[in-house]
């Protein structure tokens, strides 16, 4: 995330005015609340992020800091701005490895979010083929017993062309697929700590966004690009 005219400072920690910045935004959403305290957002949230990624950028390469705003054309929700800060690392903004702050506290984890019915087809087919689809369910199993939470949207039923009763069914399901390890509010939020916790926890998901890569691939809509 760095420039050789400037550096990002070095990562110390999220304070404890990024989550009550969100627990207040989450009460007052508007844009006037937004402009009276952007400078917490810049100083607590904004900036402390940077420097995280940052931090992890040698490993795992640059990242995309998301918008706070939302995109409220389509949405009957028309609060302005997101009440969390998110950030992602890998194949332009729906492959990779995935972080945020929020009111709750800390997330971390990575997979991928569907962004066209071809990426889902393949992603299927990866599942249903015996070799590809039985990798990918050691990974998972070797997550969720490192406390991931399996997460993205899925049918409720069969996906067509696909039977009721295969072997890989739970996981044929899902038209997207992201893990999550959910840290809440620890004291170690405000230390150097959080950045070795992510970076711990990207490590246990490059298993899985190795997988995707090799066998999904990033794919956007022309407009988004």
């Amino acid at each position: 995330m760095s420039t050789p005219e400037s550096s990002s400072p070095t990562f110390s920690g999220f304070p404890p005015g990024a989550l009550s910045f969100y627990a207040e935004l989450e009460d007052v959403n508007s844009r006037d609340w937004w402009l009276a305290h952007k400078d917490v957002y810049e100083r607590d949230v904004r900036e402390p992020m940077l420097a995280l990624l940052d931090g992890l950028e040698d490993e795992f390469g640059p990242a995309k800091l998301f918008r706070p705003n939302r995109d409220v054309r389509f949405s009957a929700d028309k609060s302005p701005y997101k009440t969390h800060q998110g950030a992602l690392v890998g194949s332009g903004t729906v492959l990779g490895y995935y972080v945020q702050v929020s009111a709750d506290g800390l997330r971390a984890g990575g997979g991928f979010r569907a962004v066209s019915p071809a990426q889902t087809a393949r992603f299927r087919a990866a599942v249903d083929a015996p070799s590809s689809g039985l990798g990918l369910e050691t990974i998972l199993e070797a997550l969720r017993g490192k406390d991931f939470e399996l997460m993205g949207e899925q049918v409720k039923t069969t996906p067509r062309g696909y039977a009721a009763d295969h072997p890989r069914i739970a996981t044929l399901r899902h038209k997207e697929l992201m893990v999550s390890r959910d840290f809440g509010a620890p004291a170690w939020l405000s230390t150097t700590r959080t950045l070795t916790e992510v970076r711990d926890t990207w490590r246990a998901v490059r298993p899985l966004t190795a997988w995707l890569e090799e066998h999904v691939g990033a794919e956007e809509p022309a407009a988004r690009r």
